[in-house]
């Protein structure tokens, strides 16, 4: 089965996780209804400045977090919640939204993580990935097949073998212990960070040669899911990039999260945005992209 369009995506999504394992029905951690994060509320007027109580200094430069944050509170309110990660490869600055602990249900993402590890094994064994594993990753990742990925999450060893290459990865030690199938995965905008580091850097256990293979294949998206966090990009650009989305069994909520590399005025940055509680999948697209659209357009600009 093979999801070849955005918007017929969500149903085929939820049946393919579902005929390969039952899923237990999900508590509130997985899937209750998130209630929408309430906009800043505006700062209290100060005080006229007056000859006897002069007005205060300005506090100086705006650091990268803060002008992110200015970014994302000037979009206004928003369904569910969201966590954001961003980081520029080229000027090395940063930024965050949401609690470091905070873990969103991974939906298809971790299908990178999945092909990250089969690659650290055949590293492992100095071998290159056979003509028939390649299809099944090409699948996984280009037209985000949930066959493939069953059968790439059997070759690296399930759970165990995930979490013993995301030691390797850098990835946090959250996905330990969990009996839950590959797209209910737990993880953090940190996590997918560290991964997409893993990804698009040198400083990777993972070798040039399966850096390029990845990136080749999160280049080159099938048309329909292209959307996500290349919003943020230069326009015209190629998305670089891995989506996914899922409906939740119990409340019907939606899950949709996006994880890439972008190019900005000659920047590059990794990008993350995670999602739930999305009344619907189109929702959650939007929010994704205006939310990583604002977080790159501050942090490039940030003297």
């Amino acid at each position: 089965m093979k999801h070849r369009t955005a918007f017929a995506i969500p149903v085929l999504v939820g049946a393919a996780m579902v005929a390969h394992v039952l899923v237990p029905t999900p508590g509130p951690a997985e899937g209750a209804p998130v209630p929408a994060l309430p906009t800043a509320a505006p700062a209290s007027p100060s005080a006229p400045a007056t000859l006897s109580e002069p007005a205060p200094p300005t506090t100086g430069t705006t650091t990268p977090e803060q002008a992110v944050r200015l970014a994302l509170d000037g979009l206004g309110t928003h369904r569910g919640r969201y966590a954001l990660a961003v980081e520029d490869l080229t000027s090395g600055r940063s930024a965050a939204h949401g609690a470091p602990t905070e873990t969103f249900t991974s939906a298809s993402i971790v299908k990178v993580d999945i092909l990250a590890a089969l690659l650290l094994r055949a590293q492992d064994r100095g071998a290159q990935l056979g003509s028939a594993q390649r299809q099944l990753a090409s699948d996984m990742i280009r037209v985000s097949d949930n066959d493939a990925a069953q059968k790439l999450w059997g070759e690296i060893g399930g759970r165990q073998g995930l979490d013993a290459a995301n030691a390797r990865l850098g990835l946090s030690s959250a996905h330990a212990g969990q009996r839950v199938p590959w797209g209910l995965t737990r993880t953090t905008a940190g996590d997918q960070i560290a991964l997409l580091k893993a990804v698009f850097t040198q400083d990777s256990p993972l070798n040039a040669a399966s850096r390029s293979y990845l990136r080749s294949l999160m280049g080159t998206v099938s048309e329909g899911q292209n959307w996500g966090v290349g919003a943020a990009g230069t326009p015209g650009t190629p998305p670089v990039l891995k989506n996914g989305w899922l409906p939740d069994g119990t409340t019907h909520l939606w899950s949709v999260n996006s994880v890439g590399i972008v190019e900005r005025e000659g920047h590059s940055l990794l990008v993350v945005v995670l999602t739930d509680g999305q009344p619907t999948q189109e929702t959650g697209i939007g929010l994704v992209e205006r939310v990583a659209a604002a977080a790159v357009e501050a942090l490039v600009r940030t003297p």
